[in-house]
């Protein structure tokens, strides 16, 4: 290298500068053409990368809008699947629904912030979730409303943001009409929910600055939005109605459009069922703000360029320079070339095409690459240049990296992205990889993308993964099962559904705490996942309940004795709880197959749960598939209840009342309560057709309590009339005495009709004697202390246990009509029914002897000194009209059979 020339006196320079001025110009000349060029490149530079970052600001925000629109649409489903399983049953009730009961009964959800209410053809509310709107409001002006007055059909109305007058906060209101049978209008059903919970979900970390998230109508109109800052009822000047008119779209607005004075990217989508639209903002000066750095970087390069370019103008006007002012200038060059590229994130290599004999490319040599692109091989940068592609990566060099060079030298440009694990480089799991022909050869960029596409699985995981077991959750389900069923059709395979319930999963909860139950569903999440093929798929849809999916099942057969297995796995005890207590758990499965019971996902979900129930009403721990007529038992079982409930409601119960009489005299002494119902269509049903629902139910409380109001309103009426009444005794169950508000709802009835406790009896079955609930023997107690009698009915068909009677101390007991019937039949009946009234009577109690139907079995207990009779011989159940005539005659039966 030629040594740096020395600095030269003033007047030399100038006369260098004379004599070789043509020489020298073109240097200058060039000189300032290339520094006007940096510059032109810098700009361009700056503009483009702004370009590109504004550009994958709009794909972003776009994507928001898109998912965001996606919630939007299952969180407004799921509302609307609410109104519509109201609505269904509005109608099959006869345009009768009671909200207040619905509510009571969890059929719906009171932690959800909504409000649900039933109007009549007035505007007037008949029924609602918030019983404090009846009488206060009448919506017949609200636009909602006259909507659907005017326009016969049924679809959803989503009106704008209204002032509730009950809260006065702003509300959505969604609704639907409801018609008479005749199809005119009868009223609408509507929801009320608060804007801000259709923009719930949004995550404010998502939100950059200054940017938001905003939920509108179709047409424009604001219903809620969320910044980094919360929620916001009133945003600000978002996009309007014109630009709403393609279903999603993306733009920037200008900064005069917000109060702020900020430009925006601003994206759209609209929910594909519903007149709703996400719209995400993105401040561009936020982003600017990011890129502000890297601008600077690069206006710095230029400078610096700029600077090297001058130095280089004024070496080439010095004489005997050239070359070695051409020669650090180049050295410069590079070295600014290497700071740059070993400085950034981005892995680079130069490649040149090596031909074989057919001038077709077999290899590429590297001519150069970056730290960081050795980096990611793994090898020094010093052993890569110089090396051929195929030596460097010899397994992927192949299927990988040689067809897309030879695509990149064709076409000129490939752009994708690679799942490269590599032992030299653990932590690089995805590369982005852009390859662009560059005169003769490549220039390769790589850019490590783990961290993005781990974030992107991880969310994914967390859409579709059930938090408690890890197994795919019901949203998964819903998108899989259309595919799954797709490929049964094609292949012509059976596909089997099987809805998997826990029998009894709430007693572990309720006795050893959710921490057990959740160890448990853990559990059972493993068993299921070893035991099914690996072809198979199991997911949680919630609770204790599982679904299983065959696929490319040979035969029901095959999929009844996977179903077999299924529940022998679960069989085996499970060790819960820091004791590792041993608990053995049951399981029933509902099974649905495609094509038989259904043609798409909803409705084998449907009936492998309508089987699964089957099931377990049939025997816990079995399996049971489809079939039709279990669907029909359903609804007419469903459909039953809700007429049941129906029925409570409307007063529909009657009371038919048998008396009791003593056994010496036949005089009246007392009457038992007997309820009937008095159905619409069927006429008057007996207890046998609808207690045994009504307890399954759990409506045995609210049916109890209500024919515990009507005897003692009865009562009342009676007394009123100047009868010489009688005490009436009602029959009350197991579950009105664990409720513990047995005794309250006695004393509060007899305190209304201002009744006296002894003309009220209570009569308790056996079983419900023997309960182990604290809250049951208290209430037997506390009924007791109130001044009302206890009766043991139907003695002798429980557990007969003298030491249970005994304990409770009752104040009789009615022995059976089956003992009353056979006590004529020998030596060894009569002495038994004798024995019961020896025992009775040894603990003081009364005894009732039910079911006489005959004279013989009359004069029998009178020699038994038997206390009181009961059955069809002296009376059958009778309305309260006829009741009130037995009363008047007091005595039953004809003189002669009176010992009076």
């Amino acid at each position: 290298m030629l040594p740096t020339p020395q600095p030269f006196p003033l007047q030399q320079k100038l006369h260098i500068l004379r004599e070789h001025i043509p020489a020298l110009a073109p240097w200058p000349a060039a000189c300032g053409a290339l520094i006007v060029g940096i510059w032109v490149w810098a700009a361009s530079t700056v503009h483009h990368e702004k370009h590109e970052l504004l550009e994958r600001a709009r794909i972003t925000t776009a994507a928001q809008a898109r998912t965001y629109a996606e919630q939007i649409e299952r969180t407004i489903g799921q509302l609307d699947y609410i109104m519509l399983s109201l609505h269904y049953q509005w109608r099959q009730n006869g345009g009768w629904l009671n909200l207040e009961d619905q509510v009571k009964a969890g059929l719906v959800p009171e932690d959800a912030k909504l409000s649900i209410t039933v109007f009549d053809r007035h505007g007037m509310p008949v029924t609602s979730t918030s019983p404090e709107i009846k009488g206060k409001l009448n919506i017949a002006s609200r636009e909602y409303f006259r909507r659907h007055a005017s326009n016969p059909s049924g679809e959803l109305f989503i009106s704008k943001p209204m002032r509730s007058i009950l809260t006065g906060r702003d509300v959505l209101i969604f609704s639907r009409r409801l018609n008479t049978e005749d199809g005119t209008f009868a009223g609408i059903m509507a929801l009320a929910i608060e804007p801000r919970f259709l923009a719930s979900f949004v995550d404010e970390s998502k939100i950059g600055k200054d940017g938001f998230a905003s939920i509108r109508t179709s047409d424009g109109v604001f219903i809620a939005a969320k910044t980094s800052r919360g929620f916001r009822t009133q945003g600000p000047n978002h996009p309007g109605a014109p630009e709403f008119s393609q279903p999603s779209g993306v733009r920037r607005t200008p900064a005069d459009r917000y109060l702020d004075r900020k430009d925006r990217i601003v994206a759209w989508s609209t929910a594909r069922h519903y007149p709703i639209v996400a719209v995400v903002g993105e401040s561009e000066g936020a982003l600017l703000e990011e890129y502000a750095s890297r601008g600077m970087e690069i206006r710095m390069a230029a400078g610096m360029a700029s600077m090297l370019l001058f130095l280089l103008g004024a070496a080439g006007m010095r004489r005997a320079a050239t070359r070695i002012w051409q020669e650090e200038y180049a050295r410069e060059v590079r070295d600014v070339y290497r700071t740059a590229t070993e400085n950034a994130r981005d892995g680079f290599f130069m490649l040149r095409p090596l031909y074989g004999s057919n001038r077709e490319i077999v290899d590429f040599l590297i001519e150069d690459c970056n730290e960081r692109g050795a980096l990611y091989r793994g090898l020094p940068r010093e052993t890569m240049i110089g090396k051929t592609l195929s030596a460097t990566m010899p397994h992927r060099f192949r299927t990988h990296m040689l067809p897309a060079c030879r695509q990149a030298m064709e076409i000129g440009l490939v752009e994708d992205e690679l799942d490269i694990p590599q032992p030299g480089s653990r932590t690089v799991r995805w590369m982005e990889r852009r390859l662009v022909r560059s005169g003769a050869g490549l220039a390769v960029t790589l850019r490590d993308i783990t961290e993005t596409r781990l974030h992107q699985e991880a969310l994914e995981r967390l859409a579709n993964a059930d938090a408690l077991t890890s197994l795919p959750n019901r949203h998964w389900l819903t998108h899989y099962l259309p595919a799954a069923i797709e490929r049964a059709r094609e292949q012509g395979k059976l596909f089997a559904l099987m809805f998997v319930d826990l029998d009894d999963f709430k007693n572990i909860n309720d006795t050893m705490g959710h921490e057990a139950g959740d160890e448990l569903l853990r559990m059972t999440a493993r068993r299921l996942q070893a035991v099914i093929r690996p072809e198979d798929k199991v997911a949680r849809l919630g609770g204790d309940e599982f679904t299983i999916l065959v696929e490319q099942a040979q035969s029901r057969e095959e999929v009844a004795t996977m179903a077999e297995r299924i529940i022998e796995t679960l069989r085996s005890a499970f060790a819960l709880g820091e004791t590792q207590r041993q608990h053995v758990v049951h399981a029933s499965v509902g099974i649905s197959l495609f094509p038989i019971d259904g043609a798409d996902g909803a409705t084998l979900l449907k009936h492998a749960d309508i089987a699964m129930y089957a099931a377990k009403a049939q025997q816990k721990g079995t399996y049971r598939f489809f079939e039709p007529s279990l669907e029909r038992r359903l609804v007419a079982r469903l459909t039953r209840e809700a007429e049941l409930k129906i029925a409570i409601a409307r007063g529909e119960l009657v009371l038919h009342y048998q008396p009791r009489v003593s056994g010496d005299a036949v005089e009246i002494t007392s009457m038992e309560a007997l309820v009937r119902w008095m159905h619409p269509v069927q006429g008057l049903m007996q207890p046998n057709e609808f207690i045994p629902l009504a307890e399954r139910t759990g409506l045995i409380v609210a049916l109890g309590e209500q024919v515990i109001r009507m005897a003692c309103e009865q009562l009342a009426l009676w007394k009123q009339q100047g009868l010489p009444v009688v005490p009436i005794s009602v029959n009350v169950s197991a579950q009105q005495l664990d409720t513990g508000t047995l005794s309250a709802a006695l004393t509060d009835a007899l305190r209304e009709h201002a009744l006296d406790t002894g003309l009220v009896e209570v009569e308790v079955t056996e079983s419900a004697t023997v309960t182990e609930s604290g809250a049951a023997r208290g209430e037997l107690a506390a009924i007791q202390a109130a001044g009302i009698k206890l009766y043991v009915d139907d003695f002798g068909t429980g557990y007969s246990s003298l030491a249970q009677l005994k304990r409770l101390d009752m104040d009789g007991l009615k022995i059976d009509r089956a003992f009353t019937s056979q006590m004529l039949n020998g030596p060894d009946d009569a002495a038994l029914f004798a024995a019961i009234l020896a025992m009775a009577h040894a603990l003081r109690m009364k005894v009732v002897a039910e079911g006489v139907e005959t004279a013989e079995q009359l004069a029998a207990l009178r020699s038994m000194a038997c206390e009181e009779v009961q059955g069809y011989y002296i009376s059958r159940p009778v309305p309260a009209h006829e009741a009130a005539a037995l009363l008047k005659r007091r005595f039953l039966l004809p003189a002669q059979e009176n010992r009076h």
